[in-house]
């Protein structure tokens, strides 16, 4: 009998405890029962619900809560933190409610509607390194928000706790206790709004939206992340950017991000269905199509079935069939080898395996880029869904729906690309009818901010998305 798969997902934890709890009982037992049912009742249950969090239960004096958001798992830590301090003000300083909290972002274990894990238990332990009425988070929430929230921090260093192997590096939250008001100003940098679809199938898809204008919807691709991805030293110049005049749509693929990681289809055909999902659940009817690497050839197949839905289609260092596609046995025998290192290095703490794949991709990166991006490789997905990915990309094959392509398309490739060669990105300009072609003088599969490639990138998109031509 075939084992059955333990069920995993990556969420933002939050543990909270009651400070004093005992001592407060005991010098008013029913008092503090009250005033702890008010304040779950009247602030604490539906700031939860508010930012997307699931109580997954309670412990009398504490609280666990998953949340698929870690932007929102702070804000609402912080809110309800605001929210208790002015509530209690009118108290003595001995008979005051406080809480500590700990958030976490990590690997979780689904058990029912119980929750387990080291994601969960480094929570509970950055719970009780928080000051009363404080916030501590780890290292990955730090990186996560950086740039998101108006928020200060203070580096508390590696910290050894119980029963984890290896020290935690946290950080304490510093934030107004001056409640709601002045906390509404902290949050104006957090500008996407993050959901979720389900699939035919009943995997659920996140997506999220952020800016303002006519839509153009990024087709997701190798190794995506909602959080990770927004406003980072790689790919935060492109959200930025598009969004000065649209409402960007983006979206984690299946096995990626706050998307479901334990998926069964990992094929071509539910990429396509994945995208067909996302535009309905965010009500477009028609709209523009990014399209990136491998994110192209879904791109390409969405078009061809929707002619009437996408109004521009923009390729950047795409393809058209994948590595095993005609491929001599030396070629199969490199993709194979690629596949063997990848279930063995992935989870690796030594990033060398992981910098192997940034080297690739954007050779030119600064330290902090490559260092991102080493981590992303590391958060976005499981060494074995990497692999399953990686090994469905190379059979990816849309030679044939090339000519059937009726909508205005630009296609833009770097000209010294290591990771998809540039004559590739030409040969599938020239297979699309009155393709614009635009190469870009880089070395980077993915054209980074300080490079000269991007402000022309970002220009001729722009003017492209600009454009009513039609060629139907």
């Amino acid at each position: 009998m075939a084992k059955e798969r333990v069920q995993r997902r990556l969420a933002a934890i939050l543990a909270a405890d009651m400070v004093g709890y005992s001592r407060l009982m005991e010098a008013d037992e029913e008092g503090t029962v009250a005033r702890l049912q008010a304040l779950r009742a009247e602030l604490i249950d539906g700031k939860i619900e508010a930012d997307g969090g699931r109580i997954v239960k309670t412990m009398g004096d504490g609280i666990l809560v998953e949340f698929p958001s870690v932007v929102d798992a702070l804000r609402c830590a912080v809110m309800i933190q605001q929210g208790i301090a002015e509530r209690e003000t009118g108290m003595p300083e001995d008979r005051r409610i406080q809480f500590r909290i700990g958030i976490n972002l990590g690997d979780i274990i689904i058990d029912g509607n119980d929750i387990l894990g080291d994601g969960v238990n480094i929570a509970a332990r950055l719970e009780g390194l928080a000051e009363p009425g404080g916030i501590c988070v780890s290292d990955l929430v730090y990186q996560s928000v950086a740039g998101k929230l108006n928020l200060s921090f203070d580096d508390l260093g590696e910290r050894s706790v119980k029963n984890i192997a290896k020290p935690v590096r946290c950080f304490a939250v510093r934030f107004s206790t001056r409640g709601e008001a002045a906390s509404d100003s902290q949050f104006v940098s957090a500008q996407q709004d993050i959901r979720f679809c389900t699939a035919p199938d009943g995997v659920r898809i996140a997506y999220a939206t952020s800016g303002q204008g006519p839509p153009i919807v990024k087709t997701a691709n190798w190794l995506n992340h909602l959080e990770h991805d927004w406003l980072n030293p790689v790919w935060g110049h492109m959200v930025r950017d598009l969004t000065r005049d649209h409402t960007l749509v983006r979206y984690d693929q299946r096995g990626n991000g706050l998307s479901d990681w334990e998926v069964e289809d990992m094929s071509f055909e539910s990429w396509v269905g994945d995208l067909e999902v996302v535009v309905d659940a965010a009500g477009l009817d028609q709209f523009a199509l990014l399209g990136i690497s491998q994110g192209c050839a879904v791109s390409i197949a969405y078009a061809v079935r929707h002619p009437e839905r996408v109004t521009h289609l923009v390729l950047h260092g795409g393809y058209a069939k994948g590595a095993r596609i005609d491929a001599p046995p030396e070629v199969i025998q490199k993709h194979e080898a690629t596949l063997t290192l990848m279930r063995e290095g992935w989870t690796q703490d030594n990033p060398a395996f992981r910098q192997m794949f940034t080297s690739m991709l954007i050779p030119d990166a600064t330290n902090e880029q490559a260092d991102w991006f080493n981590e992303l490789t590391r958060v976005s997905t499981s060494p074995e869904i990497a692999v399953r990915l990686f090994d469905e990309f190379s059979h990816i094959d849309v030679r044939a729906l090339l000519p059937r392509v009726q909508t205005p398309t630009l296609i833009s490739h770097s000209r010294n690309d290591a990771r998809i060669p540039f004559e590739i990105g030409r040969e599938l300009a020239a297979s699309i009818p009155n393709a614009r072609f635009l190469p870009l003088e880089s070395r980077n599969h993915l054209v980074l901010e300080q490079e000269k490639a991007w402000p022309r990138f970002i220009s001729e998109v722009t003017d492209f998305l600009r454009s009513d031509a039609v060629m139907r």
